[in-house]
């Protein structure tokens, strides 16, 4: 049979018709003597206009210029019409750097030198003494890549991201720990066949490597786009000169509701192939994985390959298992397909992803089809790489459409953090054991069940994408922030009975019950900031985690009700103040539950820059987030085993009210979420989150029976709120704090944030209002004209604070920062106060300027500043956009005459406006 030289394997078009994709040398070099360089794929120079986009794409408005590059025809198989799209040939313009010392101004720059030297001496000994990862390395930051995609893997299992041009290029396999390389080996390769010769063989991806480079690279991304809507992403691919079109759609099982099939560690790639050509056709899809990321944990040696194949209910999956046999965190990767009547499916137990890859290249060429020897692998040896492939066949008549089906599965049952102290066993264990043999059973029931999973994500996601009323960008930063619920080195583990203490459980009722069948759950702060559940940030974020697997964050609060009645009396010298104190106090919640480095929940507050026990929000915003719990759930038992942390923490923040006049007051320091912003006695946020929290308290008060201490709250609550307005209300906003510093006077953008908790807690307005309407509409309105609109010409959001005379607040490192899941707070807060538009503007800002002018889809910072630099990326603080979505829907239930009125998408059953809205499974109640 003849074959095409796999040096030609491009468009198909003549050689004297093709022009180069590529801008520079076309050619990949090979580093093995006697193998020559191989051709790239051949295509068009895109022209410099823009093409006009047929109907059903999102417009250039929606897609800035991120799809300005794209030349193809192809809108690719069911596509949908929102989400985040970018031609893979895109390149962004702006090129930022992380945030670090050369940044901060002489002023602020001296303010710090103490803690920069401590820090310097701190970081040294975790470093190099400790041979351990500082929880935030402020020496060796995350540095920017434009490449992020829509992550693979459930909650709490361990995720993979796949870049936006199909590299696998972001692990977190290990608990909380993330790698951030691409790993070569790890691609899809389409071979394409008519009258029984091989005309195209192509590896899906743009990049030009050094290794197998006996394989066609270089693939032409004007012909190609991305679309991602979280937990989905789509990959079109036209093919110049083959008349074929493929879409890749990726699928992950992120379910609201579910708490099963949403811990699965799985990613699903369903290949449609259109063949618009008036040839049949065969195609093949292989793909191809390294065993190991190929760096030091790869290097011993001892992993190896085998094939297998499952049959269960009329189905049969086959493909390569990949061993990786490491310590402390063992694991097996599976790479299977679907095999099914009209397809064929072939294997390649094991090549060396470091040499030229010639030998699977030629195999693949000979027939479209791998040569599928049976039995395992030698175990690698010390230093050398191993890798398999899966390949799919199918045949396809002129005008055809073939699908072809790939799962990818990881078990890693048993995991250990860093301390290696004690093992704990993933969510996913329940329903398919813990002994690290479940990768093929995970593989089957993944390609089984995805089409389920895609009929009840359509469920959830159409009531927002088809909502007229709603803009495209916003429906696409809905679904995609979500990526760091899976994503943000997330954890869920089981409890077994005999980990939780019995003098702590006992006074709680459903701890017990609730953790032992929903497990225990955590999220980093950041993937560049180390800890758990940081509940000052989580304060933001819990929204997503209340609507949508309302059970979780239940879990995660008694978690943090059991932290808070410990103590830990170790001292530690804090690094802002060279203060020594104990690391936990009882009676007063954490500021996290521990850095996975260590060990989360044995040892809390990683956190080393404060002392967190004398940190003004966080007792207030455990008590606000418990009612709004409450008040979105119906749960009953849950407000009572609250009830006595919550008198209890409150007690501990009474003495920051040192003059008794109803209001706590800030300790002139950075006491609160913003650790590097100092504030001083009274102040707008922190005074705003206590006279909530003193109204939440009066509420629980009278549902728990309580009437001494609903008297008391009461009183404490109408002598804060005179002191609150006639301390720092100027008759347009209220001001920063009360310090006799210039900056007193500044117009902090989340000077509302009570508020918008009082609001989503239905409370805060007629009986239960608190801040004057009036003035909390004056405020938003000045926030929106300067913090907004007059900074970076109203299109970065809202920056953190802004002076009266319209120029950005530069006291503190972050001041003059933009935050981006505090701004979208804010935006819900706007819309809770009737002012949408102003919502929806403030929240545009942000989105556009993360996803489609710095390029930082799927790493969502905590901050950037107006220019050169953004700081911490793939933080935890934006999922606070699912509270605008909460206000979206509290807004139109407000409109509508009481009684039920069930909300799909949220899963919210509103009754009587004061009453507690119970959470509901979609699709069916929990």
């Amino acid at each position: 049979m003849e074959t095409q030289d796999p040096g030609n394997m491009g468009t198909g078009v003549p050689a004297s018709e093709q022009t180069s994709c590529a801008k520079g040398d076309p050619q990949a070099s090979c580093p093995e003597n006697g193998t020559e360089a191989v051709q790239v794929t051949d295509c068009p120079i895109p022209e410099d206009s823009p093409p006009q986009h047929e109907q059903g794409y999102s417009s250039a408005e929606d897609s800035g210029q991120l799809m300005a590059s794209y030349e193809g025809k192809a809108k690719g198989y069911q596509v949908p019409p929102f989400g985040w799209r970018i031609c893979l040939a895109h390149e962004f313009a702006e090129k930022r750097k992380p945030f670090n010392a050369n940044d901060i101004s002489l002023s602020n720059l001296i303010k710090h030198l103490g803690m920069g030297l401590r820090y310097l001496q701190w970081w040294y000994r975790k470093t190099q003494v400790e041979k351990k990862k500082p929880f935030i390395d402020l020496i060796n930051s995350v540095p920017l890549r434009q490449i992020y995609g829509c992550p693979l893997g459930g909650i709490g299992g361990g995720t993979i991201t796949r870049g936006w041009r199909g590299q696998f290029c972001r692990w977190q396999l290990n608990p909380g720990m993330y790698q951030h390389q691409t790993v070569i080996a790890n691609q899809f390769t389409v071979c394409l066949r008519r009258r029984g010769q091989t005309v195209y063989q192509q590896v899906l991806s743009v990049e030009r490597p050094s290794v197998l480079c006996s394989w066609n690279w270089g693939l032409c991304g004007y012909f190609a786009f991305y679309h991602a809507l979280y937990p989905r992403a789509w990959t079109v691919y036209q093919l110049p000169g083959q008349n074929v079109t493929l879409t890749c759609r990726q699928i992950t099982p992120i379910l609201p509701h579910d708490y099963q099939d949403s811990s699965l560690p799985v990613g699903v790639f369903v290949w449609d192939v259109e063949n618009e050509g008036d040839e049949a056709l065969e195609v093949s899809i292989m793909f191809s994985m390294r065993n190991g990321l190929g760096g030091e944990d790869d290097a011993p040696g001892g992993l190896w390959n085998e094939p297998f194949c499952l049959e269960h209910d009329g189905e049969t999956v086959q493909g390569l298992l990949l061993h990786h046999p490491t310590p402390p965190n063992p694991y097996t990767m599976a790479v299977a397909a679907r095999l099914s009547a009209d397809t064929t499916v072939t294997h390649l137990t094991a090549f060396d992803p470091d040499s030229a890859g010639q030998q699977v290249w030629q195999d693949l060429l000979l027939d479209g089809q791998l040569d599928s020897l049976a039995g395992k692998s030698l175990p690698s040896q010390k230093g050398v790489g191993i890798a398999g492939a899966v390949c799919v066949s199918g045949k396809l008549p002129p005008r055809g459409r073939h699908r072809l089906e790939f799962s990818l599965a990881w078990d890693m049952p048993r995991i250990m953090f860093g301390a290696k102290g004690q093992v704990y066993y993933r969510r996913y264990t329940r329903f398919f054991g813990p002994d690290g043999d479940a990768a093929p059973a995970l593989s089957h029931y993944a390609l089984r069940h995805y089409a389920d999973w895609e009929e009840k994500i359509s469920a959830w996601q159409s009531p927002v994408l088809e909502d007229r009323s709603l803009p495209a960008w916003y429906k696409s930063a809905l679904f995609n922030e979500l990526y760091f619920l899976a994503d943000g080195g997330t954890v869920w583990l089981e409890v077994p009975e005999d980990s939780l203490p019995e003098e702590l459980v006992g006074s709680m009722g459903q701890l017990r019950p609730l953790l032992q069948e929903y497990g225990r759950f955590a999220y980093l702060e950041g993937q560049e900031y180390r800890m758990y559940n940081t509940y000052d940030v989580h304060f933001y974020a819990s929204f997503a985690l209340i609507m949508l697997w309302p059970k979780l964050e239940l879990s995660l609060q008694y978690d943090m009700a059991l932290a808070t009645l410990r103590e830990d009396l170790t001292q530690r010298r804090f690094l802002m103040s060279g203060v020594t104190a104990p690391v936990k106090r009882r009676n007063v919640i954490p500021h996290d539950v521990g850095d996975p480095d260590d060990e989360p929940w044995l040892r809390v507050n990683a956190y080393e820059i404060h002392d967190t026990g004398d940190w003004k929000d966080l007792n207030l915003k455990f008590v606000l987030q418990v009612y709004r719990d409450y008040y979105l759930t119906g749960d009953q038992c849950f407000l009572r085993d609250m009830w006595p942390v919550c008198l209890a923490v409150m007690e501990s923040e009474m003495k920051f009210d040192k003059d008794h006049d109803g209001l706590i007051e800030n300790g002139g320091y950075a006491d609160q979420t913003y650790d590097g912003w100092v504030t001083t006695g009274p102040s707008a946020y922190c005074g705003g989150l206590w006279l909530a929290a003193v109204a939440v308290m009066v509420q629980m008060a009278a549902l728990c029976g309580a009437q001494e201490a609903q008297n008391k709250f009461s009183s404490i609550l109408s002598r804060g709120q005179e002191a609150y307005d006639r301390l720092l209300w100027n008759g347009r906003y209220y001001n920063y704090d009360c310090s006799s510093q210039p900056q007193s006077c500044s117009i902090m953008s989340d000077q509302c944030a009570g508020q918008w908790f009082l609001r989503a807690s239905g409370l805060g307005e007629g009986d239960s209002e608190v801040f004057p309407t009036q003035q909390v509409v004056r405020a938003l309105q000045t926030i929106f004209e300067f913090n907004v609109q007059a900074f970076a010409g109203g299109a970065m959001g809202a920056v953190n604070g802004m002076q009266p005379c319209g120029v950005p607040d530069t006291s503190s490192v972050q001041s003059d920062e933009v935050w981006v899941g505090v701004v979208y707070g804010l935006a819900a807060t706007m819309i809770q106060e009737g002012l949408t538009r102003e919502g929806f503007r403030t929240a545009e800002g942000c989105y556009r300027t993360v996803w489609e002018r710095l390029g930082l889809a799927f790493q969502t910072p905590e901050a950037y500043c107006q220019r050169r630099v953004f700081r911490s990326l793939a933080y935890m603080r934006p999922l606070s956009i699912w509270a605008m979505q909460l206000a979206l829907q509290q807004q139109q239930q407000h409109k509508k005459a009481s009684g039920p009125i069930s909300k799909r998408g949220t899963g919210l059953c509103t009754r009587p406006k004061r009453g507690p809205k119970e959470a509901m499974a979609n699709p069916s109640p929990e």
